[in-house]
């Protein structure tokens, strides 16, 4: 389980790693350091022994990636779309993952262009998520339309009642940012949707983080920090549908407005944007693009 509980401030004693209290994770420990502290109970020394399983955890960055097309488990790129690996336009390092979808009128499939990580969640997990992305200078806002930039998706064929089916989105409408969670069961979904985050500018690199308790008892969070700054936060909600199979992490452009508007807004018919520091983990610093 992913979480964001803190963690306990330690010191050493012999060679081994002790909490605030003197008290050391190791039960064999316990037994040794009882020598010197003659005035506790047994009983309370095995108390202690117990509790020292639940200390929490280190860090874990469960997969990070600077922009590169090596490491992911597949790349989607749809029609006339792409998915470049380019060194002249990056958040930090000498990498960038440029993402480009290109409109046909003639063309009535979707638009992906996004690489995906497999088994990222399932329900029951927490974590945090996060990224840098930088639309094109020219971005054109106006008129407004749907252009996802991540998601969360699972395969529900099996079903008979969706394919692919996304849970959370980070997309953009015009200039502001959205998100969403999804509920209920595959068959039954509900959707939650979180509007006008955050303002988007174009040309600039932008950071998200995302972190999730992924319920679908009603018992869930979701968060997100832009840029450095908490723009949600929803606690005791269903995050995720009631399904226990795993969740990809996809990050890319999905022109999805283009398919279910069915046509284009506007004059341009080229996107394009950049992604950098993609990451997912059991802390906020593990999935800051700013802090790896």
């Amino acid at each position: 389980m992913w979480s964001e509980t803190p963690m306990v401030s330690s010191m050493t004693i012999a060679g081994e790693t002790c909490d605030s209290s003197g008290f050391c994770l190791r039960s064999n420990r316990i037994r040794q350091l009882s020598h010197s502290f003659k005035m506790i109970k047994p009983s309370i020394l095995g108390a202690l022994a117990l509790l020292s399983c639940a200390l929490p955890s280190n860090a874990t960055q469960i997969f990070r990636n600077t922009g590169t097309l090596a490491g992911w488990d597949s790349v989607n790129h749809e029609h006339s779309g792409t998915v470049q690996q380019v060194s002249n336009v990056v958040y930090e390092g000498s990498t960038a993952l440029k993402m480009t979808q290109v409109y046909d009128a003639s063309y009535t499939g979707r638009y992906h262009s996004e690489v995906v990580k497999n088994n990222v969640y399932k329900r029951g997990d927490t974590g945090f998520y996060g990224f840098a992305f930088r639309l094109q200078e020219d971005w054109q806002f106006s008129p407004a339309q749907s252009y996802n930039i991540a998601q969360f998706i699972a395969d529900f064929s099996n079903t008979g009642c969706d394919d692919y089916m996304p849970s959370s989105m980070v997309w953009l409408v015009g200039n502001q940012l959205y998100s969403r969670v999804k509920q209920g069961s595959v068959c039954a979904q509900k959707t939650k949707t979180f509007s006008n985050l955050a303002t988007v500018t174009a040309g600039v690199w932008h950071k998200v983080i995302i972190q999730a308790s992924w319920k679908s008892d009603g018992t869930g969070f979701y968060k997100m920090w832009f840029d450095g700054v908490k723009v949600l936060d929803q606690h005791d909600i269903a995050t995720t549908v009631d399904d226990n199979r795993p969740f990809q992490f996809r990050v890319g452009l999905y022109a999805n407005g283009w398919h279910d508007d069915k046509g284009m807004k506007g004059t341009q018919g080229t996107r394009q944007i950049w992604y950098d520091e993609i990451a997912a983990g059991t802390t906020f610093a593990d999935a800051d693009p700013a802090q790896w």
